[in-house]
């Protein structure tokens, strides 16, 4: 599977009102708590009520991408990308989830004590 194409937007003098004017203000407290890892992928196709950044966001990520990932494709600051994920888990067209992890592995000792008690049966 080849990653998703990045999305190019023009760098203009309103971007940081524009910013502002999508994360809501000042106010994060309604914010979910997401990291830069987690994962996030959407339920549906983008519809034409949502925000061109949340639009990206849904064609984004239907294979799951981290919140850095989403970021760093749309080039938009994470604290960004949360705000409109965080809107798009109260709309329910994404889903989020903490990645998966993979577990230690086992003392070698452990798994060679395994081993020799198996040969001995």
């Amino acid at each position: 599977m080849s990653p998703p194409q990045r999305e190019r937007r023009q760098r203009g003098t309103g971007d940081a009102e524009r910013l502002y004017v999508l994360t809501g203000g000042p106010d994060g407290a309604a914010r979910a708590s997401l990291d830069l890892v987690t994962m996030v992928i959407s339920r549906t196709e983008p519809t034409p009520t949502v925000q061109p950044e949340q639009a990206a966001i849904l064609r984004l990520c239907r294979a799951p991408l981290s919140v850095a990932e989403i970021s760093a494709y749309l080039s938009l600051p994470c604290s960004v990308v949360t705000a409109l994920v965080t809107d798009l888990l109260a709309t329910e067209l994404v889903e989020s989830r903490a990645p998966l992890v993979r577990t230690t592995l086992p003392d070698r000792s452990l798994l060679e004590a395994v081993m020799h008690g198996l040969q001995k049966l």
